[in-house]
Parts: C-alpha cells; structure tokens; sequence
C-alpha cells in the first residue's frame, strides 16, 4: 500500500493507472480489517484521509456488474464480503456487508446493511434495517437498535465520520449523522436525531450546558425541543437532552437495564 501514491492520483487522475494496484491492496487490507478509516488516539479520533481516497478512486476502478446471490440478483460495482464463516461473523438473511467493510468476530448483523469502510467491533449488534453508513466507525458491545442510521461520509476525505465508542447503546429508530461522535456506554433513546448542527443539552444541572457533534461518555440521551424565534415567531427546534448518567459498572447489561428503568428511557 502506498499512501503517497493513492493521495497523488486522487489529486491528478492521469496517475490512477499508476495507483491501480495500491488501491486494490488497500481495499483488501480494509476488508481484512488490517487498517481502518479512523481510529481512536488518546482521547481524539484520527481520520485516515488516504484510505477514503482509495475507496473513491476504487468507485473509478470497478465495473459494474450482476451479483447473483441465491434467488436474488444484484447490479453494481462493489461485491459482498465473503467468508463471514471463518470471520466468525453471523450474517442473517437479507442482512448485507459490502466488501472494504469490516466486521469482527461476534459481530451479529441482522437484516440490516454495512457501507464500504465502514468497522463493526466485537460482539456488537447491528439490529434489523439498522445501517452503517460508508466509513462509520461502531465500538464493541454496541447495540444498534431496529432502524437505527449511521450516517456515512466519503467526501470530502479528511471529514470525520460516524462514531459509536464502545459499550453504547443506540434506541430504535435514531439517526446519527455528520461526523457525531457517541463517546463510550452513552445511551440514546429511541428517535433521537443528532446532526453535527444539533444542539445536545445537559440539563441535569442547575444550569443548562450545551455541546455539539459529541455525546460525552455514558449519557443518557432523549429527544428534546428548544425554543427558537422565527420573523414569523417563536416555535420550537429539535435538540438532545441529556436527562442523567450511567453508572459505572462492571456488569454492563445489568448497568443499561437499570438506566433504562430508572430515566424510562424509550428505546
């Protein structure tokens, strides 16, 4: 794999013959899990822009073609995974993992769908029509709840994609879209809607405290409204708030359950 080389021909396309083999090595080292898009260093997230190069110069490269899989038939450029047997990854049916994917072992992924780049860890969940969008990043011990969307990010390159730290909780139905970061064990009740826009609100102080595009670790998280004026008045405008923590716990299943009960968060 040659970084120099994918990031020179995605800036002068007249080098992508050049760039051919590089960018099929890295897109099977994606696929194996060798590298990933974006990976966690210290406490802040690092973006592999090279490695979206090269699966945006392998959207060049590919042809599109018909993929036949049991009764049903496909048309396009990219194939599936294969070999989820020795991965020890379960795949039920119509679930889909598309190749330069990577899921690890004990990954469960139900009728749902995985996008090019994108990393599921360990023993996570991605529960039925739930999708993870092209580069998403999902920690181990997470459970993506029905319906869930990750969004994805290809463009522009050096963009920070989804990410799902490990041990969290999404509910049913949530999007997370524009880079939003849900920092580890957080909890999302059901229809929460975060983009890299939306306001997220701490309230369980005296005073309100706010962030954007990040979810601090183990919060618990539901839909909101805040108010906000309009030349023809004032209305309302969805945010997140976050209503309580979690507890530290050894005992994760147990530590959720409870957290669950105890905020009656919708999931």
């Amino acid at each position: 794999m040659d970084a120099h080389l994918i990031s020179a021909a995605f800036s002068d396309r007249t080098l992508l013959p050049q760039a051919h083999e590089a960018v099929l090595e890295t897109l099977a080292a994606l696929d194996r899990g060798q590298i990933r898009v974006a990976e966690k260093v210290g406490d802040d997230w690092m973006v592999h822009t090279w490695i979206k190069q090269a699966i945006l110069l392998y959207f060049s490269l590919a042809r599109m073609e018909v993929l036949e899989v049991g009764p049903f038939e496909f048309h396009d450029k990219i194939p599936l995974k294969k070999g989820l047997a020795e991965a020890r990854v379960r795949v039920v049916p119509p679930g889909v993992a598309r190749y330069g994917s990577f899921l690890e072992p004990g990954a469960i992924l139900m009728p749902g769908y995985v996008n090019i780049g994108a990393r599921v860890g360990e023993g996570t969940m991605v529960d039925t029509w739930a999708t993870v969008g092209s580069c998403a990043q999902v920690g181990r011990h997470v459970h993506l709840s029905g319906g869930v969307g990750l969004g994805g990010v290809l463009e522009p390159a050096s963009a920070q994609p989804v990410i799902v730290e490990d041990g969290a909780f999404i509910g049913s139905r949530c999007i997370v879209v524009e880079g939003v970061r849900v920092e580890e064990e957080a909890v999302l009740g059901a229809n929460v809607v975060l983009t890299a826009s939306t306001t997220i609100v701490d309230v369980t102080g005296p005073e309100p405290v706010t962030w954007k595009g990040r979810v601090p670790a183990r919060s618990v998280v539901i839909p909101g409204t805040i108010p906000k004026r309009f030349p023809a008045g004032e209305f309302g405008v969805p945010c997140a708030l976050i209503i309580g923590q979690r507890k530290a716990s050894t005992d994760r299943k147990t530590s959720l359950n409870d957290v669950l009960r105890e905020f009656a968060v919708p999931v």
